[in-house]
Order: structure tokens, then sequence, then C-alpha cells
């Protein structure tokens, strides 16, 4: 890829994250807070604060799910044309053992970025009407954690050794725990 475009690509998403930033938290300020000021979550996110305001919070609201829609879309539609040019360019491979390799590598890719982009698009594309916080707190801790976790464990299980070495274990365990195997003979 030029370095122009990695550029253009870098700033655009600086700009675009800046320019949500600023959008949202001046939509917010000159909005009433009233009543237990204590945010239920585990980090400062705008829906919990919204669930804060004394106002009619609808333009607000709006401007959320128009902004993160537009947002998720468009990294969504980064993500499959990338992917559809991978694709291309894999299936014109003409060794079956290399564009296996290559299929290995873009599906730990894929698995991972499906993982962390279903749940935070979920979690911040829905209505404030739909809202529900305690779903909002398990998809951020499944977002902002255990996808995190999972990272090096879905690239290792691309390594040969780890996948023998996981197998074994697991047929161990599925031995062991078998009530069948436990049995004494008749004599």
């Amino acid at each position: 890829m030029p370095k122009r475009v990695c550029v253009q690509l870098v700033a655009g998403s600086y700009l675009g994250g800046i320019l949500n930033s600023l959008t949202q938290t001046c939509c917010l300020l000159p909005l009433p807070f009233c009543g237990p000021n204590v945010i239920n979550h585990y980090f400062c996110d705008t829906n919990p604060l919204l669930k804060l305001t004394c106002a009619d919070d609808h333009l607000n609201e709006l401007l959320l799910v128009t902004f993160n829609g537009t947002i998720s879309m468009s990294v969504l539609f980064v993500i499959i044309i990338s992917y559809a040019y991978i694709l291309v360019s894999i299936l014109r491979i003409r060794s079956a053992g290399g564009r296996h390799k290559a299929f290995s590598t873009c599906a730990s890719h894929l698995l991972t970025v499906t993982l962390f982009y279903v749940p935070a698009g979920l979690s911040h594309m829905q209505p404030g009407s739909k809202y529900s916080l305690q779903m909002e707190k398990v998809t951020a801790v499944f977002y902002t954690m255990v996808v995190p976790m999972l990272n090096p464990m879905i690239y290792s299980l691309r390594n040969k050794e780890v996948k023998d070495v996981l197998r074994r274990a697991t047929a161990k365990n599925i031995f062991a725990s078998c009530p069948l195997t436990k049995l004494t003979p008749i004599s």
C-alpha cells in the first residue's frame, strides 16, 4: 500500500474520532444532570451519561446512533473491501498449501475482528428506547476485556505444536471424565 494511502487512512481515523468525540461532548455539556450522579458502568460512556440527564435527550440519541452507525458501517465496509481483495489474491495462489496457509492466517484475523466488532456494534448502535444498561455492561466487558485476552490464544492456535498439545490435553480430559473408562471388569 502506498505511504500516501496509509497516511490518509490514519488521518481519516483520527479526524473521525476527534469529530465524533467533540460532537458528543459538546451536545452533552449543556444538558442538566440530576439525581444520583453516579454512572452505573465501569467506564464513562455516552449512553450511561444520557441515562442521568433530566432533559430531553432525543437529539443526543439521534446523534449517537447516527455517528456510531456511520462509523461502524464505514469500518465494516473497509474491512469487507479489504477481505474481498485478500480473497481474490488468495484465489490466485497456485499451490494448495499456499492457499491453505493464507486462509488460515485470514481466518484467525477475521475471527478476532468479528469477536470485537459484533458486540461493540451491538452495544453502540441501539437507540436509547431499547437500551439496556446491564446488556451494555456485559458487551463492554466482552469487547474491552475478553476479546483482548482471547487474541493470543486465537493467533497461537495457528501454531502446529500448540494445536497438538491442545488436542492431547483435550483427549486426556475427555477420557478421564468418561464414566465408562472407570468400570471394573467382571470376573
